[in-house]
């Protein structure tokens, strides 16, 4: 059969539109790759510490950038069992929307020490439905008669890292990390990463009066 000019016209169009089509589908299973969700740069102050000393029976270092104000909450976390906490206090970090919560309390028995050790315990470890795994290291200062667990709660829990530290016999601290802001690891890590120094620096700097 013999072609005319517009058949071959027509067919030329043809094969042009579905090389045209081919390439656009080649190009895009080839050369497409998702991107990265951004986030903003977020500059880090310099590393400066102050020490507290209060009218607490403890003292430790904070960073410079932080405020330590009174809890004006009766229990922080809406923790019915902190209530006749004797002190609460709040290390803020405001440029990262952050609080570092910590309670004290007086050890008046051991069925008292008893109780805190195992609260400290569950108030981890009720972050296991959100994280992907909770690591625990101990925290012994025998020279200081500082003692106690440090909790490094991974995944994307409300809280990332939580510790206690007690002498034993008559004080406990507990403290814990939170951000105000939906807990995405990804996205948190540096600021995480950035608090977790500081939070090593009060424990090792931490004394008992």
């Amino acid at each position: 059969m013999e072609l005319t000019n517009n058949d071959f016209m027509r067919i030329l169009g043809l094969l042009l539109i579905t090389t045209l089509l081919f390439s656009a589908c080649s190009n895009n299973n080839h050369d497409y790759s998702p991107k990265p969700r951004g986030y903003y740069r977020i500059v880090f102050p310099q590393k400066q510490y102050v020490e507290y000393n209060g009218p607490y029976p403890f003292t430790f270092l904070y960073p410079a950038y932080a405020n330590i104000v009174p809890d004006s909450n009766t229990a922080p976390n809406g923790n019915k069992k902190l209530i006749n906490m004797k002190y609460l206090l709040n290390m803020q970090f405001p440029q990262f929307n952050g609080t570092l919560h910590l309670s004290y309390e007086s050890i008046t028995s051991r069925k008292v020490f008893d109780e805190l050790i195992e609260d400290a315990h569950s108030f981890a470890f009720k972050h296991t439905v959100k994280s992907t795994g909770i690591d625990q290291a101990l925290i012994y200062y025998p020279d200081k008669k500082i003692f106690g667990i440090y909790y490094t709660i991974n995944g994307n829990a409300a809280s990332s890292a939580q510790f206690f530290l007690t002498d034993s016999t008559r004080n406990y601290i507990r403290g814990a990390l939170y951000f105000n802001s939906e807990p995405k690891l990804d996205s948190i890590q540096p600021v995480l990463d950035f608090v977790k120094k500081d939070m090593n620096v009060m424990i090792k700097s931490f004394r008992w009066k």
